[in-house]
């Protein structure tokens, strides 16, 4: 006798999971991995520039001096030590805070989740640049916002932007990255800053300003951090990640007092605390000054691929594409000729060898299908140069194309 049962699915999914959708960065990432191809997509730190050295020996300090306190469960605010350098070190942006004012996270991408977790209800505005960092929609988009873009220009959104969101109805908040901002590269201007957190406070709009390119300046330093100005009324995220190394995960968030505790027991919920051991290691690297050694390091060799893609981006581009060179941090953002499609032209540029990362995903809202973001720090000026000849044969190709296709 053969008895047959009949399966079906027995989970129901919660509202918000059914809004999550994969990273489309990480799903090009995969295909970059193929043999041949030259990858501009992923917004990865250059593994030369991880100071192999100084973890080996720090980790060995650790291991020696505390490991039972190192491999135990830790404080959810973090290491204290951590958290005092931390607070010492955004004092070059501006900053007069306090420890206690400081949440070590599992990167700067907790930190994001976090503050959705705290402030954002079902329907609830929040205010974000057009286009802006795709993590942080990824991090917002479970907490079911209600996404406002702020309008802006070339050097990121316009004080009276903030004129439009009073009027229509205030945000929970505005997130912004003033600093070699992921995807364009744009830096908010120092004439700007002031006139936009004022615009901000009037408004009555808090900021959450993601700093993790800041350390990354190729010609000058930039301005003071926005929440220099407005302290009680902007949150602030840091990472280690581009200064060190990604893979021990480790962000910051800085907040006001009154938001602290409300952040704290997010964290808790969350998983518990951020790993002890690599706090520790970390703070044994950064603790006597190694940064101001080390950086400068990483803003030469970023320097330079920049110019080298900069570069072949003049030679081999087709006519009607734009770009500024980035200042600082880790990427171009282009904006194709009329006619073409940056998603739609993906797959075609991938069988000819080279990845990037379209610009659509880094809208809220209405998208721009010609614009594309392209990353230089993992590569040397001649994968740099076969990459972008080949991107701009697809391009010349594409727009032959369109030319025959017209009536």
């Amino acid at each position: 006798m053969t008895i047959t049962t009949r399966t079906r699915n027995p989970w129901c999914l919660a509202r918000r999971a059914e809004r999550l959708e994969p990273s489309v960065i990480r799903e090009i990432l995969k295909v970059s991995e193929r043999p041949g191809i030259v990858s501009l997509a992923g917004g990865l730190p250059a593994p030369e520039s991880f100071p192999v050295a100084a973890m080996r020996e720090a980790a060995a300090r650790v291991l020696v001096d505390t490991p039972r306190e190192a491999l135990q469960y830790a404080a959810s605010e973090g290491y204290a030590p951590l958290r005092e350098w931390v607070a010492q070190h955004v004092r070059g942006q501006g900053l007069a805070v306090k420890p206690e004012q400081v949440l070590i996270t599992t990167g700067s991408q907790q930190g994001l989740d976090l503050v959705g977790k705290v402030l954002i209800d079902a329907a609830a505005p929040v205010a974000v640049e057009t286009p802006t960092y795709l993590g942080a929609l990824q991090a917002f988009t479970p907490y079911e916002p209600e996404f406002v873009s702020l309008d802006g220009d070339d050097d990121g959104p316009l004080p009276q932007a903030f004129d439009a969101l009073a009027r229509a109805g205030r945000p929970r908040f505005a997130y912004l990255l003033p600093n070699f901002q992921n995807p364009t590269g744009r830096v908010i201007p120092r004439e700007r800053r002031l006139p936009l957190v004022n615009a901000a406070r009037e408004a009555g709009v808090p900021l959450l300003e993601d700093n993790p390119y800041g350390d990354l300046w190729f010609d000058e330093a930039p301005p003071p951090a926005l929440a220099s100005w407005w302290p009680e009324g902007c949150v602030y995220l840091g990472s280690f990640s581009k200064v060190l190394t990604p893979g021990f995960r480790l962000g910051y968030v800085v907040a006001p007092p009154a938001l602290v505790p409300k952040l704290l027991q997010a964290k808790q919920a969350s998983d518990l605390h951020t790993p002890g051991f690599n706090q520790r290691v970390v703070h044994e690297v950064v603790c006597n000054g190694f940064l101001d050694q080390h950086v400068p390091t990483i803003r030469a060799r970023y320097r330079a691929q920049r110019d080298a893609m900069d570069a072949a981006l003049r030679r081999h581009m087709p006519q009607g594409t734009t770009w500024h060179a980035p200042h600082g941090g880790m990427f171009f953002w282009l904006r194709l000729p009329a006619g073409l499609d940056a998603m739609r032209l993906l797959d075609r540029a991938v069988a000819a060898g080279v990845a990037y990362v379209p610009g659509a995903p880094f809208y809220a809202r209405a998208s721009d299908p010609r614009a594309m973001r392209l990353s230089f720090v993992t590569l040397s000026a001649a994968d740099i140069e076969r990459g972008i000849r080949v991107l701009g044969a697809v391009l010349h190709e594409a727009l032959n194309d369109v030319a025959v296709a017209a009536p």
